[in-house]
């Protein structure tokens, strides 16, 4: 075979371009403190390495989400807290205005300040977060979920809802979703009656001076079985003794005797004020609704307060009932006392409200201990895709520049030899 002096020039070229390159190569790894400069340096490593990086872009988004979670949550339940606090500033308002010493124009300057509560209650109900959208709106953000007025409520209307009952979700976690607001109708509006169970309330017509309180379930087991929870009781006054019939207010029946009522007086029960009229019988015909309640007071012959099941209340309703009783003349000792009704009516009510925003704050609560959870084990997942990927890119600079220098060396010795080889010409000996 013969060596020209081109194939020699050519050989010794490449040779030293290939071994530059190696250098430059390594250079650019030790600069950069990477050892996966293109895919062709490591095809397996660097497609894993690009998978973990798409698995930790998505930690880092959901980390974005959780900040973004715990801060909308920390404002709503900063407003909760805020209606909590007005409410305990309603309630004891309440309790103050059923002072008997106090005079109409007293109770009227109370209701005056129940009526900015109530526009500062609306004002929470209606609050936006930092971005526009309304927090008890559910889905409908952009929208004013409530409206009205204490003398809408007065006159006979209802606050008007105008959201719905979403509750909107943030991805927080590959398989959790989490719930960053609640409907204002589950925070404002479906409050239960009365005390959970059942709802007093007095005749209208009422001329004694009875006073009814919250009363109680008994026996729940009894409650929950019992067919008749429509109760009305019915008072006589015969002399100085004063009795009631309890009657079915659907059917119209007496429960003491299971005939039409009135009951005949000398079947219906004794009164006694303070003392709880229990709402079941062990004679015939037996019957138990697992509840009782107490009336103070002197009720009058025809007087009658009734039980029913609870239902929704609105705390809006709640405030302007309490606004409207205060605003009421009284004077007589029947309009005193169903002052004093409404104002423990609303007493009751009130204590409903406050417990379930209460039990909306307790929600809130644990949505945010479980962001908490989820950050933590988030930033666990950082931390092992950072030590995946600094295992699949990382550079070994110890072997790294050991590389350097030993491809210095070659490049030099590529160089040197090159040299030599290039003068074995003829021309250098003629």
């Amino acid at each position: 075979m013969r060596v020209s002096s081109g194939m020699i020039f050519d050989a010794g070229i490449s040779s030293i371009n290939r071994q530059t390159a190696s250098l430059l190569h390594l250079q650019q790894q030790v600069a950069s403190g990477r050892r996966i400069l293109t895919p062709s340096d490591d095809p397996v490593a660097a497609a894993r390495a690009l998978e973990v990086t798409q698995a930790s872009d998505v930690a880092d988004q959901f980390k974005r989400n959780l900040s973004s979670a715990t801060s909308t949550l920390g404002l709503e339940e900063a407003q909760l807290a805020s209606a909590g606090d007005m409410l305990g500033r309603v309630r004891e308002l309440a309790v103050q205005g059923g002072n008997a010493s106090l005079s109409a124009n007293d109770r009227k300057a109370i209701a005056i300040e129940l009526r900015s509560r109530f526009d500062e209650l609306l004002g929470i109900a209606n609050a936006t977060d930092g971005t526009g959208q309304h927090i008890f709106s559910g889905y409908m953000g952009a929208t004013t979920p409530f409206a009205g007025s204490v003398d809408n409520i007065l006159a006979g209307n209802e606050i008007v809802y105008l959201g719905d009952d979403g509750q909107r979700k943030l991805q927080v976690a590959p398989t959790r979703s989490l719930e960053i607001s609640d409907s204002g109708n589950d925070v404002f509006k479906r409050i239960r009656s009365g005390n959970g169970y059942f709802a007093v309330d007095y005749a209208a017509g009422n001329t004694g001076t009875g006073v009814a309180g919250s009363g109680s379930v008994t026996n729940p087991a009894a409650w929950n079985a019992a067919t008749t929870k429509n109760v009305a009781i019915r008072f006589t006054v015969t002399g100085a003794v004063t009795t009631y019939d309890l009657v079915d207010t659907v059917s119209g029946n007496s429960l003491l005797t299971g005939g039409a009522a009135p009951a005949p007086v000398v079947s219906q029960r004794t009164y006694q004020s303070g003392q709880p009229i229990v709402l079941s019988q062990t004679g015939a015909p037996a019957f138990d609704i697992g509840a009782s309640i107490t009336i103070n007071g002197a009720p009058a012959t025809g007087d009658s307060f009734s039980i029913a099941p609870s239902t929704s209340q609105s705390v809006f309703v709640t405030v302007a009932n309490l606004i409207g009783a205060l605003e009421t003349t009284t004077g007589t000792p029947a309009a005193n006392a169903r002052l004093s009704n409404d104002i423990g009516f609303a007493l009751t009510n009130l204590d409903q409200g406050i417990d379930n925003i209460l039990r909306v704050r307790t929600q809130i609560g644990s949505r945010m201990n479980e962001i908490e959870s989820l950050g933590s084990l988030n930033e666990n997942l950082s931390l092992q895709y950072q030590q995946t990927l600094s295992n699949l890119q990382d550079l070994d600079y110890a072997k790294a520049i050991s590389d350097l220098t030993r491809k210095q060396v070659d490049l030099e010795a590529a160089q040197k030899s090159f040299s030599r080889i290039s003068q074995l010409s003829l021309f250098n000996y003629l």
